[in-house]
């Protein structure tokens, strides 16, 4: 087990920059500007593909009544984009971008901007960024999720004891093989019922409109869940026609490992492996993880209700489910580092994100289930030693032909391995099987805290994704672009400056500077120059050189070389003799 952070350290070590639950990289228009004329589109651009829902834009005016708009379109055909067409007169004022689009990975990711024409309003609609989702939609869909993994580990594990483990009544399991497939069936029906108000954020009772279920199926989740139906159907097929044996011929095994990798695929074909760096490495991982996850828990049921159920339990099949078991954990292990490096990104995700944190969690659960799992291991070898050294009296009680060795008339005697030593052993044995039972049913109990961990980590933003958000989002504190309005008085007349420097930052920088006059219209002025200085570093003047564009000045070459705060000087002229200058602070950062 030292080989895992090892592992882990080397993987995350290395990691580079990806993602999966789409992050907003762009807005056009930029959130938070401040345009001279109305724009054409609102275009949203993603770190991935998304899907576009019919209401995935809400306008807004300043008078907070909706816009009419187009319908949601990709840009020019790109699947990371989702764009709008606005209405030729929008007004002037501070406008309200609302949207809602499915990321690539199945997960809804919402937010809003804004942007304003002419100048900002006073106020502005109070559209709130946090995905709107409908609470009773939102938990229903999650705890159909969660019943859907563990009817997945019941069917699956428990298939799988029957095949590889041999116990000595298979018809034990039946109602376990039943229960998991049944729950299954009803759970993914279910994700299909609510698949498309939960990618909406409406209430349940939109579930039930005729173009819902259609809609649904058009979607990578929705077609993911109808071919799990039709896998759910060719398994019960399967299990039917093998119902009743004790063996498993080659066709069989191979026939019912394909039904269980293509479950396993609905998932991983819809979910965060679906979407990033690495995807078809991804989506091996993913199935593999998910198989023996399957495989181990749903083993360890099949395991504690065979030794409830059939006294006659042998060492031999909880022996071969004991190597099963560490081929499964080996598995788990190889797979999940792989997954967490992909997840996570780096250290400080493991700490700053809540992926991170809800991993930590799945971490220390799994942690208590590998001891569960010595525990358990612990008391099947004491389980199969009993069992060889009750063999050992046996076998020198018979030759090879089975007949008895000994020479006496009478009733084995207790010297001769007779009936006293013999129910101590039954007696031994049966004490082993209880503390076998005690053991399993911890472990089951911890199994099935970490598989509600892994389907909360399945709807949890990555790590590599918060970080990918965090760096094409501002930082704190700062604005997406640096604006700075600049009053200034000529004389009995005033007015004010709106200067916007994009993108604010060290490097080369858009200048748009927009004149109003006093009753806050548009002015035209003769002269506007603009100079910068960062007198900490005895940096400047740096002309900014501003040209006249017809209603606005500005330049797309400003070049700020230093962080820190300049000193912008603005100079206007009014008149062939009438001038002012004012000088305003603005920081420029990395």
């Amino acid at each position: 087990m030292l080989l895992a952070p090892l592992l882990f350290l080397l993987l995350l070590g290395t990691a580079t920059t990806a993602s999966a639950h789409a992050a907003l990289e762009s807005t056009d228009p930029a959130d938070g500007s401040v345009l001279k004329s109305a724009p054409r589109t609102v275009t949203l651009t993603f770190s991935e593909s998304v899907a576009l829902l019919d209401d995935s834009f809400r306008v807004y005016d300043p008078d907070n009544r909706r816009v009419s708009t187009s319908s949601a379109h990709h840009a020019k055909g790109a699947g990371d984009t989702a764009s709008v067409t606005l209405p030729g007169k929008l007004g002037t004022g501070t406008f309200t971008v609302a949207w809602r689009v499915v990321s690539a990975d199945s997960h809804p990711v919402s937010g809003a901007f804004t942007f304003s024409i002419g100048k900002p309003s006073a106020t502005t609609t109070p559209v709130a960024t946090a995905p709107t989702e409908d609470r009773l939609t939102g938990t229903l869909y999650d705890m159909a999720r969660y019943v859907a993994y563990m009817a997945a580990a019941l069917l699956i594990g428990t298939a799988a004891f029957l095949a590889l483990c041999r116990p000595p009544d298979p018809t034990v399991l039946d109602k376990p093989i039943r229960t998991g497939w049944w729950t299954l069936l009803a759970a993914t029906l279910a994700l299909l019922l609510l698949r498309s108000p939960y990618e909406a954020g409406t209430a349940l009772t939109t579930a039930f409109e005729p173009s819902a279920i259609p809609k649904t199926l058009t979607t990578r989740p929705g077609e993911a869940l109808a071919a799990r139906v039709v896998l759910l159907a060719a398994t019960a097929v399967f299990l039917l026609r093998l119902r009743g044996r004790d063996r498993f011929g080659r066709l069989a095994t191979a026939t019912g490992t394909a039904l269980a990798i293509g479950l396993a695929l609905t998932w991983a074909s819809a979910e965060h492996a679906s979407a990033g760096i690495q995807v078809p490495v991804a989506l091996t991982s993913a199935v593999l993880h998910l198989l023996a996850m399957s495989v181990w828990l749903g083993g360890l049921t099949a395991l504690l209700t065979t030794l409830y159920r059939s006294p006659s339990l042998g060492a031999a099949p909880v022996a071969r489910f004991s190597r099963l078991a560490f081929t499964s954990v080996t598995v788990l292990v190889v797979t999940g580092i792989y997954q967490s490096w992909r997840g996570l990104g780096s250290w400080n995700a493991l700490t700053g994100t809540s992926y991170g944190r809800i991993l930590l969690v799945k971490l220390g659960a799994v942690v208590l289930l590998l001891a569960a799992a010595g525990w358990s291991r612990q008391w099947t070898n004491r389980l199969t030693g009993a069992e060889v050294r009750l063999r050992v009296p046996e076998l020198v009680r018979t030759g090879a032909d089975g007949a008895p060795a000994s020479t006496g008339d009478g009733p084995p005697s207790a010297a001769d391995g007779g009936t006293a030593p013999e129910a101590a052993a039954d007696d031994s044995q049966d004490r082993l099987r209880r503390g076998l039972r005690r053991s399993v049913l911890v472990e089951v109990a911890v199994g099935v805290a970490v598989l509600v961990v892994t389907t909360l980590l399945t709807n949890t933003l990555p790590g590599r994704a918060a970080a990918d958000a965090q760096q094409t989002a501002t930082p704190a504190g700062i604005p997406a672009a640096s604006v700075t309005t600049v009053p200034f008085r000529v004389g009995d007349a005033g007015g004010k400056v709106q200067i916007t420097l994009d993108p604010g930052r060290v490097g080369e920088n858009s200048v748009e500077a927009v004149v109003y006059g006093p009753d806050g219209g548009f002015a035209t002025v003769p002269e506007l120059r603009l100079s910068f200085t960062l007198p900490t570093q005895k940096i400047g003047p740096l002309d900014a050189d501003i040209k006249d564009e017809g209603g606005y000045w500005g330049t797309n070459s400003l070049n700020l070389p230093i962080a820190g705060t300049w000193t912008m000087k603005v100079t206007v002229r009014t008149s062939d003799v009438d001038q002012v200058s004012v000088s305003r602070d603005v920081r420029i950062v990395r």
